[in-house]
């Protein structure tokens, strides 16, 4: 386990609707209606609260743009609350991905402490059918999450619940070598 100031930052492989934490961090899509992968997952796991609470807020904002989110009720999951959040997708990195993807992290943080969590769950966004490299993604997520607990967050656990043994070690590596270079202190 690492910290960022305050906050413990836990990296581990498993399903994150299993955590039991404040706020889960769905890799939504813009819609907002639920799909494949974690978004599918989360909403499968979650159940018809999800979804009615997303269908609800389309109805008086319209879909969620990429790089930001919102916040429901976690339905049957064991958490409080589902953050849905829009990541981008891969387009070489010529489309403002990397800025997009950072807003993802930092506005989730952001919701999660305004709805009183101190604890909150991240896969890893876009880096899945999105097509975001891995390796480009995670240096951006650990960045983002630093910056936005260190700023005034409630937050004091963070999770990134990651996919694969591979996601981990990438993410591992990447956290290892952003606190050797004193990139985050």
């Amino acid at each position: 386990m690492t910290k960022f100031g305050q906050t413990d930052i836990l990296l581990k492989v498993g399903d994150i609707t299993k955590e039991e934490i404040d706020a889960i961090v769905n890799a939504a899509n813009s819609g907002l209606m639920g799909g494949g992968g974690v978004d599918g997952a989360i909403h499968r796991a979650g159940g018809a609260e999800i979804l009615e609470a997303c269908q609800e807020i389309r109805q008086t904002q319209g879909t969620c743009p990429t790089g930001h989110a919102v916040i429901t009720t976690a339905g049957k999951l064991p958490t409080k609350h589902v953050i849905h959040t829009v990541g981008p997708v891969w387009r070489g990195g010529k489309q403002n991905e990397d800025a997009l993807l950072r807003s993802c992290y930092q506005i989730s943080v952001q919701l999660a402490t305004e709805a009183g969590d101190t604890s909150i769950a991240f896969p890893s966004i876009s880096t899945g059918i999105y097509g975001f490299p891995i390796e480009r993604a995670a240096p951006i997520a650990l960045h983002a999450v630093y910056d936005a607990v260190v700023n005034g967050s409630s937050i004091t656990e963070v999770r990134f619940v990651l996919f694969s043994d591979r996601d981990y070690e990438i993410y591992t590596h990447t956290l290892e070598q952003l606190l050797s270079d004193n990139q985050l202190p």
